[in-house]
């Protein structure tokens, strides 16, 4: 681990020592309102990870992480708290529904993709890290570059010969002050992009991509580089991306991943009550549950699983799965898999009041995205009390009468409402909308009442 990766770790753990429990839930309570228990045991969960980070060798491979079930219906937080928690805590985190996954000998995924998932998304995540650390000196870099093609672009002498009336440091002057921003000028791009194809691995069907040239480079004469035309503001994105995979060490990406995800990953289940049954228990054509099961018992126990950039551990990761369980029961699941699940939270189904305080308390509330949105047009959008509190009892009637979908139908309702605002866009520019109990009345026009009519509506 070289100066600059050494430092970042430093900073990561810095951050994650002043995150207590008690502060983790407080910045859980900024985005997901309620359901203070199931944030407490993520909170606990996120804790004992890095205090076990802090004990000796020999004691943290003996200390498993505390796997969470969360058991609520939808729509009323489960994704979204696990969501947080990996931003916050910045760690690998991939959220997959049990019931995609198929049992051994079955065609379907099978449930080592999640670890292969997982791998993937700390590569992503490391990269970015990475090219954040290098960005103030790959804009310098670009910003070189584009002064040294408008430059070349500028105008010659009869002769040909170059002839700089502009000097470089007014061009850089003019590029930072905007002008040169629909300009074209014409730069050197490299095709690098390696067919993917499907392979059938021992693993399951993965997308593989095939660098031939790159493997026989005298044979097809090295990546193939074009120049193409394009604005100085499109020619910046390009080198700066540019700039930054040359400063930035790939070669180590790969290995300081795999440690992140095994340490530090995170894996949503969502869905799991989808797999509960024991064998025999039911009929039908469904592919065995159980097995689906028993095929996961060793990823949660923890096992290593072959990537393309090498071998992953499953010992440390930790697991959050999730389900509605309105059928079927926790104590369905195989008694293996109940044990590593030991940390059981119940959700709690949201009420009118929680849904005044979806409306209201989160810092990117609904009502706040829709007044943004709509203010790049210039409305001028207002939301009263009355408002919020007939939108919130719409959305309780609705998921009492039909299904309960939580929080996910205070979307539906809200765009129902704003629908003529939306449709008249610029065309509306200027205008100030209040949305008050009687606009939210006549944008959902008896929609709540009628059974019938809401059922394929709302």
């Amino acid at each position: 681990m070289n100066t600059k990766q050494l430092k970042s770790a430093q900073g990561r753990e810095t951050r994650q020592r002043d995150l207590s429990p008690r502060k983790i839930v407080a910045e859980l309570d900024r985005h997901v309102v309620g359901q203070a228990k199931a944030k407490r045991a993520v909170a606990v969960a996120l804790r004992d990870r890095f205090r076990r980070q802090l004990l000796p060798p020999a004691v943290a491979r003996e200390i498993t992480p505390k796997n969470i079930l969360m058991i609520g219906p939808t729509g009323v937080g489960k994704t979204e708290i696990a969501r947080r928690i990996a931003r916050l805590v910045e760690a690998p985190f991939v959220k997959v529904e049990a019931s995609k996954f198929t049992e051994v000998g079955y065609v379907g995924r099978d449930v080592d993709s999640i670890a292969r998932d997982l791998a993937e998304a700390a590569i992503r995540l490391v990269k970015e890290e990475r090219r954040e650390r290098v960005m103030d000196r790959a804009a310098s870099a670009a910003e070189e570059r584009l002064v040294e093609h408008l430059m070349a672009a500028t105008a010659t002498d009869a002769s040909g010969h170059a002839a700089f009336a502009e000097g470089r440091e007014r061009i850089r002057r003019d590029l930072r002050d905007g002008k040169y921003e629909t300009r074209e000028i014409e730069i050197e791009v490299t095709d690098d992009r390696t067919p993917q194809i499907s392979v059938m691995t021992p693993q399951g069907v993965e997308e593989m991509g095939i660098d031939i040239p790159g493997m026989l480079p005298n044979l097809f004469g090295g990546p193939k580089k074009k120049k193409v035309r394009m604005t100085v503001a499109d020619a910046r994105a390009l080198l700066l991306e540019r700039e930054a995979d040359a400063l930035t060490d790939e070669a180590t990406v790969p290995q300081e991943a795999l440690r992140r995800a095994e340490e530090t990953g995170i894996v949503f289940l969502d869905e799991i009550d989808k797999i509960a049954g024991r064998e025999g228990a039911r009929g039908g054509p469904d592919v065995s549950r159980e097995g689906v099961q028993r095929d996961l018992l060793p990823l949660v126990e923890g096992t290593t699983v072959k990537t393309k950039y090498g071998l992953i551990k499953t010992d440390h990761v930790l697991f959050i799965a999730a389900g509605a369980f309105h059928v079927a029961r926790p104590s369905d699941l195989i008694p293996e898999l109940q044990g590593r699940f030991p940390i059981r939270v119940e959700l709690d189904a949201l009420t009118e009041a929680d849904f005044v305080r979806i409306l209201t308390e989160p810092e990117h509330s609904l009502p706040k995205q829709a007044q943004a949105l709509l203010g790049t047009e210039g409305i001028d959008l207002e939301f009263a009390e009355e408002g919020i509190l007939e939108i919130a009892r719409a959305a309780a009637e609705v998921n009492g009468n039909l299904e309960n979908i939580g929080a996910r139908r205070l979307h539906t309702i809200l765009e129902r409402v704003l629908d003529e605002i939306s449709f008249a866009g610029p065309d509306a520019a200027g205008a100030r909308i209040t949305i008050d109990k009687g606009y939210v009345e006549r944008g959902l026009s008896g929609l709540v009442r009628n059974r019938d009519l809401s059922r394929f509506v709302l």
